[in-house]
């Protein structure tokens, strides 16, 4: 799997601020660092919901490795690449690390460990799934599309970036619902598309974890799990929102983010 960045939804106002939703594709051991950008709504895939053997297919198959191979030295970033047959020697070492964590796991599961846990082990060959939803970006292209970021995180930033320079947003005056169908927007109630969209941006994807096509029903039984949950599951409820004057709501500006409307009780 390459690093990806596919456009979900991309809405502006008539005022101008843009809204957009990015569902990426990375590796997973920048997540910790990404997630630091705190004017991003998302949501990711977890590896304590994927079962081992999945999981052991998936990084045996179609591990991620490192797209730099840089030269170790003072400091944080690594100006220089390995060698060509350094580079080899790393990526079997790389390999090699990798097939020993399948092993450790494979005996855990056997064990009867819980896949929460068995997972874990497998994440430095992990890719994840995550949706994005924001309307700044500035900071993060200041920070990320830059020599000194980590080459992965490099590499995502300029797939978000160039993503959202080649996709035109739609003028929106009513909401910002992503993973909703142009169907499903004719042929259910507001209250309904918002539902949908929460659940699905829950589970990162418009189709269902086995790869089916979703079920309105059961996307609405999932949203009453997230928002009726003591305590909510907030974070699928912040990808959603309709412009407003050009105020801050949560963390986007120029729309009002659904979690402030699930918080105040508003209905739709």
């Amino acid at each position: 799997m390459p690093i990806k960045a596919t456009i979900v939804e991309d809405s502006v106002s008539k005022l101008g601020h843009r809204l957009t939703t990015i569902q990426l594709q990375f590796h997973r051991f920048i997540l910790s660092e990404f997630n630091t950008h705190r004017m991003f709504s998302r949501n990711a895939s977890s590896s304590r919901a994927i079962p081992v053997a999945k999981m052991i297919a998936q990084v045996v198959n179609d591990p991620a490795i490192p797209v730099s191979w840089g030269k170790n030295q003072k400091g944080m970033q690594a100006n220089e690449e390995l060698s060509d047959e350094q580079k080899t020697e790393a990526l079997r070492l790389w390999l090699e690390a990798r097939d020993n964590a399948v092993k450790s796991a494979s005996l855990l599961g056997d064990v009867g460990l819980h896949k929460q846990i068995t997972n874990r082990l497998l994440e430095p060959w992990m890719w994840t799934h995550v949706v994005l939803t924001s309307t700044e970006w500035d900071n993060f292209f200041a920070q990320r599309c830059h020599k000194d970021a980590m080459p992965e995180m490099q590499a995502l930033a300029y797939a978000i970036r160039e993503a959202m320079e080649k996709n035109t947003p739609c003028f929106m005056h009513g909401w910002h619902l992503p993973y909703v169908q142009p169907n499903e927007r004719r042929e259910l109630d507001l209250n309904t598309q918002i539902k949908c969209s929460v659940a699905r941006c829950a589970r990162v994807s418009y189709l269902n974890h086995d790869g089916t096509s979703p079920d309105v029903a059961k996307d609405m039984e999932l949203y009453e799990r997230l928002v009726g949950s003591e305590p909510m599951h907030a974070s699928p409820v912040e990808h959603q929102g309709y412009p407003n004057n050009g105020i801050w709501s949560g963390n986007f500006f120029g729309w009002e983010q659904f979690r402030k409307s699930v918080e105040r009780g508003l209905e739709f």
